[in-house]
C-alpha cells in the first residue's frame, strides 16, 4: 500500500488546470476502530467534498427535480448513464448542446458509469474478449457496446470523470468465471485507457471479483499498477445483501491508493452509505432517494417513513420538523412545510408535485447524511457518532421498510 501522503490544511483548496490530473486531498483520516476518511478533490467544474453523495441522472436529469432544487440540497456532482444516453440520437443531442453540463443545466461535477452494470442486466446479453452484443430494453434494437465503444461515448458527452468498461458479474457466479471475468476486465481497461480524452476527463477503474476476496485483493493491484486518477469498488448491491458487502468493502478499500478517490458504485441505503465510509470509500451513488421517493418513502433520522400510511391521514406536522428543505421548511413562502396528510394526498392523487417533494426531501436528507458525517470526521468522532446513528436509526424501524440488496440500478 503506497505511503500516507502529508494530510492538507481543511482551507486549502486544491486548483484544477487543463491537462494537469484529478487534484484529490486527503484532509483527515479517522483515528478509533475505523478507516473513515475526510477528503476533497476538483474537477473542471468544481470542488467535491468527501464523503461525497452523487445523485443519480440516468438520462442526463434527476428525475422529478430541477438542477436547481438538486444543487440546493448541497450536491456537488451528479450521475448520468452512458447505456441510456448511446440509444438513437441522444448523444448527439447532447454533443449540439456542447456536453452534458450545457444540456442538463448543471454547472458543477458530472460523472457517467460506462454501461457495465446496466448491460449486466440485460438477460441475452454476449460476452465476448470484443465486448458485449444485447439489445435495448426500450425498443430491441441490436447494439455492441467494447470498451473504445463506450469511452468514444462518455469522451462525447463531456462528463468530468469516465468509468471504465468492466464486467459486473452476478453475485452467485462460480469462481472460475469470475477469476476469468476479471482478468477480461482489466484488458478492457487497458484498452480504455488507449482512448484519448479530452483534456477534463478522468479515468476511474473499477475493482470486481464477486464475492471472492482474494479474486478482489488480486483485481486491486493490477489496477493499482496503472496509476490511475481514482478506483471504484463496482459489483456490489447486486443482491447479495448488506453484509456481504460490508464484507467485500472491508477488504477491498485499504487495498486502494490512501491519494486518489475511492468510489463504491451504486450504494446505497443510508445505512449502506456509513457503512462505506467506516470502510475508507469516498464518493457514492444510488437510486434509491429518487425512486423510494416516488415510491412514497422518504428517509428521516429516525428511519424510513411511509407516505400512504393510513396512520398520516390527519397529520398536519412536516415530514422531519427539523429538517431544513423545502418540502419541511416551506422555504421563503412562511407558510412552513407541507403537512404529511397534504403529502399522502399527493401521493394517492398521483399528483406529480407529491413526487417532487419527496425527492427533494430525500436528496436533501442524503446531503445532510453526508454533511454530518463529514463533520464527524473532521471533528475526530466519526466511531461515536456511527453508532449513536445507528442506534436512532433503527429504533423505530417499521415491518414493511422495503427491500435491501436489489435496489441498484436505473430508474
Amino acid at each position: 500500500m503506497p505511503p500516507m501522503p502529508d494530510l492538507t490544511p481543511a482551507d486549502e483548496i486544491p486548483t484544477w488546470t487543463p491537462g494537469g490530473g484529478l487534484k484529490f486531498r486527503l484532509l483527515k483520516q479517522a483515528s478509533g476502530a475505523t478507516r473513515a476518511r475526510r477528503g476533497r478533490f476538483v474537477t473542471a467544474h468544481g470542488v467535491v467534498e468527501t464523503p461525497a453523495f452523487m445523485p443519480v441522472g440516468t438520462q442526463a436529469a434527476v428525475k422529478c427535480v430541477t438542477p436547481e432544487q438538486v444543487a440546493a440540497t448541497g450536491a456537488q456532482v451528479v450521475l448520468a448513464n452512458t447505456y441510456h444516453l448511446s440509444l438513437a440520437d441522444r448523444t448527439q443531442l447532447v454533443e449540439r448542446h456542447g456536453g452534458l453540463h450545457k444540456l442538463m443545466h448543471w454547472k458543477q461535477t458530472i460523472l457517467t458509469d460506462s454501461g457495465g452494470f446496466q448491460v449486466f442486466s440485460l438477460p441475452d446479453r454476449q460476452i465476448t474478449e470484443e465486448g458485449v452484443q444485447f439489445r435495448f430494453d426500450v425498443d430491441g434494437t441490436p447494439a455492441t457496446l467494447t470498451p473504445e465503444s463506450s469511452m468514444d461515448i462518455q469522451r462525447r458527452l463531456g462528463a468530468d470523470i469516465v468509468m471504465a468498461f468492466d464486467e459486473c458479474v452476478d453475485h452467485r457466479a462460480g469462481r472460475e468465471y469470475v477469476e476469468a471475468s476479471v482478468e477480461r476486465t482489466f484488458r478492457w481497461l487497458k484498452r480504455c485507457m488507449a482512448v484519448k480524452l479530452a483534456d477534463h476527463q478522468h479515468l476511474f477503474g473499477i475493482v470486481q471479483g464477486g464475492m471472492e476476496l482474494d479474486l478482489r485483493a488480486h483485481a486491486a493491484s493490477q489496477l493499482v499498477s496503472l496509476d490511475l486518477p481514482g478506483y471504484a469498488i463496482g459489483g456490489v448491491s447486486v443482491g447479495e445483501g448488506h453484509e456481504s458487502m460490508v464484507r467485500v468493502v472491508k477488504h477491498t478499500a485499504p487495498l486502494l491508493p490512501v491519494d486518489k478517490v475511492r468510489y463504491l458504485m451504486g450504494v446505497g441505503l443510508p445505512e449502506d452509505l456509513v457503512a462505506s465510509v467506516d470502510c475508507g470509500m469516498d464518493i457514492h451513488d444510488c437510486v434509491i432517494p429518487t425512486r423510494y421517493a416516488r415510491e412514497g418513502t422518504v428517509f428521516t433520522w429516525d428511519g424510513k417513513m411511509r407516505i400512504q400510511d393510513k396512520k398520516f391521514r390527519k397529520d398536519r406536522y412536516a415530514l422531519d420538523t427539523a429538517c431544513t428543505c423545502y418540502t419541511c421548511s416551506g422555504g421563503t413562502s412562511g407558510m412552513g412545510g407541507y403537512s404529511r396528510a397534504y403529502l399522502r394526498h399527493l401521493s394517492f392523487a398521483s399528483e406529480p408535485l407529491g413526487e417532487t417533494l419527496l425527492t427533494i426531501h430525500n436528496l436533501h436528507f442524503y446531503q445532510d447524511l453526508m454533511r454530518a458525517i463529514r463533520l464527524a470526521i473532521d471533528e475526530d468522532r466519526f466511531p461515536a457518532w456511527r453508532d449513536a446513528f445507528r442506534e436512532r436509526y433503527f429504533a423505530r424501524r417499521t415491518r414493511n421498510d422495503g427491500k435491501r440488496g436489489d435496489d441498484d440500478g436505473d430508474e
